[in-house]
């Protein structure tokens, strides 16, 4: 080997800073193509997303990171091989004897990847096609400005000719403007005068207007006040007349459906004495709870009785019965469990089943159905109202069922002919549904 061969020696990487912009980017563009032949297990963990990219744009958009992996001494071998492989001859001159090979971008390529320290002497000299480039540039962007001062001086006498054509025209609108502002003025004057005599007229005519308005707004405030109390009138008459059929028709059912049997027939209300009773010696006798008109709330034998009876009526104060029997439960669950055991109280006895909960002001009513179960909230009043008015509404004789432990309640509407169950009695008889 030659003394230039005994100094190219392997040396360090260079930094960044020393390596020319074209090399740079000729190694760059060389490390992206070995990329782009090697098995994923062996691409380096930095250049894995760059492997991603398509073949043409890795050595563009992934410069940087290929450039920091050439820094690592196992990638940077592996692309001076891949080198070595594919420009066999340039890479015998550049480890072998002699005087190496000729100053190109390839060799000195070769040179870095190969860590051989003569590569700067490899680069080939650009200056000399630098300089002619940018007498050529300079030369273009000459020629270019003197075309565009002729394109301007032509430009300025043309604009020259135009600004005194504009001259004249200027000349000639001004003696018309003259002209116009004397007729304007003419026209002002007469218009003023127009102006004024509308002026008068309209507030002659708005005057009117308001006269109108007023007689017009007091006959629709009396015609509206008429309509509204004819209205309520109408809707009161339908509200009471609907109410008395009702009342009507569920008595003559209630009378007809008696009609089927003897106990149907009389509609006889549940036996308050057996013959057993009135038998036995005479001794303490437990004392009937308020409310169970003579049989004792208890008795579960009482409900059933009564929801037997014809066209039988069965009114809950729902939250009444959800607290003594669930209380723990929320207030949905509640209602829940106990409309889904009155719809099985409705289905079993077909009597017909009302069940009230208090409501919430200014909210909808919570969704709680059931198949044959009313169920209603009350709105601007409590529940113990509801029912009140409830019974209130039924015909005399009609046998109503209600059930609640409210005792100012069962007071009320005992004393309007209905049956009071207390809510105990009630949740024992759905546990045993």
């Amino acid at each position: 080997m030659g003394a230039a061969a005994e100094d190219d020696v392997p040396g360090p990487v260079p930094g960044p800073s020393e390596v020319p912009p074209a090399l740079r980017s000729s190694l760059v563009q060389v490390a992206a193509d070995v990329l782009g032949s090697l098995e994923p297990a062996e691409v380096p963990a930095g250049l894995r997303a760059v492997r991603q990219f398509a073949p043409r744009r890795r050595a563009t958009a992934g410069a940087g990171p290929l450039w920091t992996a050439l820094q690592d001494d196992a990638f940077r071998a592996r692309v001076a091989r891949t080198w070595a492989q594919d420009n066999p001859g340039l890479a015998s001159e550049l480890t072998g004897e002699g005087d190496g090979p000729s100053p190109t971008t390839t060799a000195a390529v070769g040179a870095w990847l190969l860590g051989l320290t003569s590569w700067p002497t490899l680069v080939p000299d650009e200056a000399p096609a630098v300089a002619a480039q940018d007498a050529a540039r300079l030369a273009d962007r000459l020629d270019r400005s003197r075309s565009e001062v002729d394109r301007l001086r032509d430009e300025l006498a043309a604009a020259r000719a135009d600004a005194a054509e504009a001259r004249d025209a200027l000349t000639a609108l001004q003696r018309e403007l003259r002209r116009l502002r004397s007729d304007a003025d003419r026209a002002r004057s007469e218009g003023r005068r127009l102006a004024e005599e509308a002026a008068a007229a309209q507030g002659r005519a708005e005057e009117a207007r308001r006269d109108a308005q007023q007689a017009a707004q007091a006959a629709a405030d009396d015609r509206r006040a008429a309509q509204a109390e004819r209205t309520a009138a109408r809707a009161e008459l339908r509200s009471a007349r609907k109410l008395a059929d009702a009342r009507v028709r569920l008595l003559l059912d209630t009378i007809v459906d008696a009609a089927s049997g003897l106990r149907h027939e009389l509609a006889l209300p549940p036996a308050t004495d057996l013959p057993a009773d009135l038998v036995a010696p005479e001794g303490p006798r437990v004392a009937s709870r308020a409310g169970s008109r003579g049989r004792s709330a208890d008795d579960p034998a009482l409900l059933d009785e009564l929801l037997r009876q014809p066209w039988a009526h069965l009114l809950v104060d729902g939250y009444n019965v959800t607290k003594t029997g669930y209380p723990d439960l929320t207030l949905a669950e509640q209602r829940r469990r106990l409309v889904d055991g009155l719809g099985r109280v409705a289905a079993g006895t077909g009597a017909e089943v009302t069940c009230c909960f208090d409501g919430q002001p200014g909210q909808a009513p919570p969704s709680t159905q059931a198949r044959g179960v009313r169920v209603l909230f009350s709105v601007g009043e409590i529940a113990d109202d509801l029912l009140r008015r409830l019974v209130a509404a039924e015909p005399a004789g009609r046998v109503l069922v209600v059930v609640t432990s409210d005792q100012a309640v069962a007071r009320d509407v005992e004393a309007r002919g209905a049956w009071v169950v207390p809510s105990a009695t009630l949740v024992a008889r759905l546990q045993h549904l």
